[in-house]
């Protein structure tokens, strides 16, 4: 069966720690990957919100056009946009449309249906997309797409080690992703209604 997967952009395809460089030289910081324990940015830095928007405005264009794909990240989306239907949902603003379609050639990664939403709730649209199987790595992300009835796969990242409710799996890289989806796909066309 052809499956309807939703993709995250950021810290899901690209490294979750690319902007930590320009960010730390920026603020005069010095923070490690490993410290990056929360989602937002400015909580991390311990700077006002306000700063860290400033901050995006000038650069968000450049960190996001010189973000790193993760590992496998590359291969596993080709094997999976000829196997099913791939769809990118992101929360950045439609005014990076651009940039982002410009990484995804550079990157040579494969084409799928863009959704830009300017806002981090997904729900709705992976429901108008039938979607199966949600990939993601923000943690309140993850719980509430996987609150409405949809499966999460939630790829590991320092900010988002939480509790994980029934329907998020926790994987811990692309491959790992491939693997669940090969087997997602063979019990649903065996006909089994839940998985584990």
């Amino acid at each position: 069966m052809k499956l309807n997967i939703c993709i995250d952009i950021d810290g899901t395809i690209t490294e979750p720690y690319y902007w930590l460089p320009i960010a730390n030289e920026y603020f005069d910081k010095n923070i490690k990957p490993h410290e990056v324990n929360q989602y937002e940015i400015y909580e991390v830095l311990n700077i006002p919100r306000e700063d860290y928007l400033s901050f995006y405005k000038l650069y968000g264009e450049q960190l996001h056009s010189k973000a790193e794909v993760r590992e496998d990240a590359r291969q596993i989306l080709s094997k999976l946009n000829q196997l099913h239907n791939v769809f990118y949902i992101t929360a950045r603003e439609a005014k990076l449309e651009k940039t982002t379609t410009e990484w995804f050639d550079r990157n040579n990664l494969p084409k799928g249906e863009l959704y830009l939403l300017g806002s981090h709730y997904k729900v709705d649209k992976a429901k108008e997309l039938n979607c199966n199987i949600f990939i993601e790595d923000r943690y309140e992300n993850a719980i509430q797409v996987a609150g409405s009835g949809l499966h999460v796969l939630l790829i590991d990242c320092y900010y988002n080690r939480k509790p994980l409710i029934p329907g998020i799996t926790r994987v811990f890289n692309w491959k790992d992703i491939y693997k669940f989806i090969k087997e997602f796909n063979i019990i649903i066309d065996e006909g089994v209604t839940e998985i584990a």
